[in-house]
Order: C-alpha cells, then sequence, then structure tokens
C-alpha cells in the first residue's frame, strides 16, 4: 500500500473543513504491523476520487489511526484510455487481474460471458461489488491513484455481442487479443480503446469472426499463449507506453 487512500465517510467533519480523518480495519492493520507507523509520522495520503498529500499521525491505537491533513491538492496520474473487456476468468484470478488493472490506470471495466466462460463462475463470492470493489482499491493503493475506475457485470450469454456496437461507437479502436491475429498489439495509444481479452483458451473462431465484422482489430503479442492474468497486464504496458 504505497497510498494510503481515504473515503467521505473517514473524514472527521467535527475538525473542520475536513482537517482531520479517522482509518479503521484493514487500512489501520496496514498502518500498524507494515508501515510500523508511530505517532508524529506523515504518510502519504489521497481521497477517493479527489487529490493526493500527506497525513500526520496524532492518534494511534488499535481500535484507530487518526491522521491531520495537509492540503490534498496533487493530482493523480494520468488515466490510460482504456476500456477493459475481459471473459470472466477462474474466480481465484478476478482479483490480482482487477488490481493489476486499477494499478495500470485503467478506468473502465467490463467482465463478461463468452462461450468458454463457465457459468459457475458468476456465482462466485468474488464477484459480490464489495469484493470487487476492494481489490481495485488496493490496485489504486499500490499505484498512488485516486480515480476508482468503473465496473460493470454482463452475465448473460448474448451481452458481449449485444454491447459491441456500443463499445465500436464509444471507442476510436476496439482491439481484440488473440494469439491468431495478424497484427501486432499497437503501443502507446492515446485514443479511447476498447481491449477485449479472452477466457482461458481464448475465443472461438465463430466469435473472432463475429468481432472482426462488428469492427474490432484481432491483434497478437506473438505466438505465446499467455495466462489471462499475464496477458492483461502485457497487453496494457504495451497501450501505455
Amino acid at each position: 500500500m504505497n497510498l494510503l487512500l481515504l473515503e467521505d465517510v473517514d473524514f472527521d467533519q467535527t475538525a473542520g473543513s475536513g482537517t482531520r480523518a479517522v482509518v479503521t480495519g484493514e487500512r489501520l492493520k496496514h498502518v500498524r504491523k507494515v508501515l510500523r507507523a508511530a505517532v508524529g509520522d506523515t504518510l502519504e495520503v489521497g481521497r477517493l476520487g479527489g487529490g493526493i498529500g500527506r497525513g500526520r499521525i496524532v492518534e494511534l491505537s488499535r481500535e484507530r489511526v487518526v491522521l491531520e491533513l495537509g492540503p490534498l491538492d496533487r493530482e493523480p496520474p494520468a488515466l490510460l484510455p482504456v476500456t477493459l473487456v475481459l471473459a470472466l476468468p477462474r474466480p481465484k484470478f478476478v482479483g490480482r487481474i482487477l488490481q493489476a488493472a486499477a494499478a495500470m490506470g485503467v478506468k473502465r471495466i467490463l467482465l463478461v460471458h463468452t462461450a468458454r466462460v463457465e457459468k459457475s463462475y458468476w456465482q462466485s463470492s468474488v464477484m459480490q461489488l464489495e469484493s470487487l470493489r476492494r481489490h481495485l482499491i488496493l490496485g489504486l493503493a499500490q499505484a498512488r491513484d485516486t480515480a476508482l475506475p468503473e465496473i460493470e457485470c454482463l452475465g448473460g450469454p448474448r451481452d458481449l455481442s449485444d454491447a459491441l456496437p456500443g463499445l465500436v461507437g464509444d471507442h476510436e479502436q476496439v482491439l481484440v487479443a488473440d494469439a491468431a491475429g495478424a497484427e501486432p498489439c499497437p503501443r502507446g495509444v492515446d485514443v479511447p480503446t476498447a481491449l477485449l481479452v479472452g477466457p482461458e483458451g481464448g475465443f472461438l473462431d465463430g466469435e473472432l469472426a463475429l468481432y472482426g465484422h462488428a469492427g474490432a482489430t484481432v491483434v497478437s503479442l506473438g505466438p505465446r499463449a499467455l495466462r489471462v492474468e499475464h496477458a492483461v497486464v502485457a497487453l496494457l504496458s504495451r497501450l501505455a507506453c
């Protein structure tokens, strides 16, 4: 956790103008056990959806940490103009992929159903909104970011194909990642881009044909087949620089 993220409920309104914040739970545990902070230490803090600054610890106990805040006037890192459209992976990989995507500046994520996605994945406890949000926040804290990505779950078997016209209309380019792609994944995109990443085993030939007919471009990182969690990081890294 490189940034202590604060939400609206953390601010002590009695202190006037939100100049103090009270933190409990997992963040408190991190401050005490990992950072080994003490009263008088300063931490880098950010307001979710707002700016970044410093906070000085004025009280620290097993129940809470109280911070006196300086100006939160630094801007978070620039976003990556990419919508990540991800065929729902195995539940045990969802959290780490979301954390990586948030850390790399993705600001919109669609979790979708495709032919090779197991329907049972959608019933996992990982898919609870609070669990998804927690992983996104962990990614932000890692990257010193405060802009929470939008996330949407499209669980029906036709939802991705139904969503394609909107993705094509809202983005200047729609890229489908597949080892069979004839074109290499581009580098350093600076226009609104949708990136479709398939499930284990990839997209079916019929799905690739459908996406191409809708206006998407099938791109590749090369002939090697990567695990989904590795492919997402590799693809976003190329699009970022």
